[in-house]
C-alpha cells in the first residue's frame, strides 16, 4: 500500500540503508533498529553525538557499520532541514512520480534511472544510498508496483495503488 507518511517513508529508507545481501537479517533485527534509533524519530536521530555512534557500534542487535550509522544521522538532519524550509518529505518523495505509483510490467529491475537520480542528489536524504537500495525503498513505500499481473498480490496492489489518487504532487515555493 502506498505510504504517504513522511516519518514512515524516512524510516523505511533509513532501515533499507542497512540492508546487507540478505534482507532477512534486517527484518529479524527491525525491532533492535527501532530501539537503537529512537523509533526512527528524525528529531532524536539528528541529535545523535559521537557517544551515540559509539553506543550503536557496540550494539549487537543491529548491523554495526559506521558509514551507515553516520549516513542515517546525516539523513535525519537533511530531513529536518527540508522540513524547516517548508518542504513536506512525503510530498517531495511523491513528486518524483507526480503523486501516482509507477506500474511496471515485465522483468523487475534492480534499479532505474529515477532511483539513480534520487541517490545522486547530494541534497537529499537518499544521497548516501545506492540506486539499488533506493529502488527497493521505492518498492517498499509504493512509489513503484512491480507485481507481475499473474502474481497473487497483483490485484491487491492494484487496488491499493488506485486508492493512492488522493496523493497530490507538492506545490513548490521559492
Amino acid at each position: 500500500m502506498p505510504d504517504t507518511d513522511s516519518r514512515s517513508i524516512w524510516s523505511a529508507l533509513s532501515l533499507r540503508a542497512f540492508k546487507p545481501a540478505c534482507v532477512v537479517i534486517v527484518l529479524r533485527k527491525r525491532e533492535a533498529f527501532r530501539a537503537a534509533f529512537k523509533q526512527f524519530s528524525p528529531e532524536a536521530v539528528a541529535r545523535f553525538t559521537e557517544k551515540d555512534v559509539d553506543r550503536l557500534l557496540l550494539d549487537p542487535g543491529i548491523i554495526r557499520s559506521r558509514a551507515k550509522i553516520d549516513a542515517t544521522i546525516q539523513s535525519a538532519r537533511i530531513y529536518l532541514d527540508m522540513q524547516q524550509s517548508g518542504m513536506n518529505f512525503s510530498d517531495w518523495v511523491w513528486s518524483f512520480v507526480d503523486g501516482k505509483p509507477i506500474q511496471n510490467s515485465g522483468p523487475v529491475p534492480a534499479s532505474t534511472p529515477l532511483a539513480e537520480r534520487i541517490s545522486k542528489d547530494s541534497s537529499t536524504v537518499a544521497s548516501n544510498s545506492s540506486p539499488i537500495i533506493v529502488y527497493a525503498w521505492m518498492q517498499a513505500i509504493g512509489l513503484v508496483n512491480d507485481h507481475a499481473p499473474n502474481c497473487f498480490g497483483a490485484n491487491y496492489a492494484r487496488q491499493k495503488y488506485s486508492e493512492c489518487s488522493q496523493v497530490q504532487p507538492p506545490t513548490m515555493t521559492t
